[in-house]
């Protein structure tokens, strides 16, 4: 047996490093010290006799040694975890954690989670809403449905990332306001509150003018601001102005008549929608079964939009 195994340890610290360029990032994810880290990295490199990072302000980026390391670690660590899960992997029944925005989780998952639990009883499903990209070895999450702008990885290599369709954003209001016929042209929408995200700089209500050729909205103090889209969506079916909302989000809503789309100008941001799981999970066989079903309800979800 080669002698240099016997430092496994500082090799798993390496991988964790080399994934995230930092060692404090490193640390938080192996739960020891940043000190910890530098200290196994700088023994790794004695050992070997080369250099594996170089710092580049608060990141430590990879030499050519440290890339060919960090490639030949990852899929051994791979190999190991594919071992392990042949012998250890979980059937269908158990436990997923799921996570997604606070939004979609509030407004798409929990509205259609009884079918799930209809079809399969014996997978428990605990639903963590959020607003950040949660790590999701670190939280202990099996699967994340994930949005973007743009076509990209998320996490690392060893996430799956299934592209599972696009939506567009179209502005609502509630059908009373909509009926009170104060509402001729898209101009007249700033008649009314304009719901919109707090910081949010990729949706939003200045772009939705400008991409729409209309004029007013930076003479326009009539606005307010919430946290989350479900937040939004809730005050504008109570007849709080108008907001910016995604199909997937507002369709429902649509079809109770608990929504209006005044006008069908499409906001100039396109969402695109992702499953990202651990490809090396235990979980792996249930992981499927979820995320399957995610993807014919979505289906469901896109064939509603194509009527809209």
């Amino acid at each position: 047996m080669d002698n240099r195994l016997k430092h496994l340890n500082a090799l798993h610290s390496f991988e964790v490093a080399a994934r995230h360029q930092s060692y404090s990032r490193a640390a938080e994810e192996l739960f020891v010290s940043q000190a910890a880290i530098s200290q196994q990295m700088r023994h790794l490199e004695q050992v070997l006799s080369t250099k594996l990072f170089v710092r580049n302000g608060r990141n430590m980026i990879l030499t050519q040694s440290g890339k060919q390391l960090f490639t030949a670690c990852q899929k051994g660590f791979n190999t190991i975890i594919d071992g392990l899960n042949s012998i250890q992997c979980e059937g269908i029944p158990g436990e997923l954690t799921i996570t997604s925005t606070q939004a979609f989780c509030s407004m798409w998952i929990m509205p259609r989670l009884y079918k799930f639990s209809q079809l399969h009883s014996e997978i428990s499903i605990k639903i963590m809403g959020s607003n950040q990209v949660e790590d999701l070895s670190k939280k202990h999450i099996d699967v994340a449905i994930r949005f973007s702008t743009v076509e990209g990885r998320y996490d690392n290599e060893q996430h799956v990332v299934e592209f599972i369709g696009k939506d567009y954003v179209y502005p609502v209001c509630s059908p009373a306001l909509l009926n009170q016929g104060k509402i001729d042209s898209p101009a007249d929408l700033l008649k009314f509150p304009l719901v919109g995200l707090a910081n949010e700089r990729l949706v939003t209500w200045q772009q939705w003018f400008e991409h729409n050729k209309l004029e007013g909205f930076s003479d326009n103090l009539f606005k307010t601001e919430v946290t989350s889209s479900d937040l939004a969506l809730s005050a504008v079916m109570a007849g709080h102005g108008v907001a910016l909302a995604a199909t997937t989000m507002f369709m429902p809503y649509l079809h109770s008549r608990q929504l209006a789309v005044p006008f069908k100008l499409k906001h100039p941001v396109e969402w695109k929608r992702y499953l990202v799981y651990n490809a090396h999970s235990a979980k792996l066989e249930r992981i499927k079964v979820f995320c399957e079903w995610v993807k014919q309800e979505m289906a469901l979800s896109i064939k509603e939009t194509d009527n809209f």
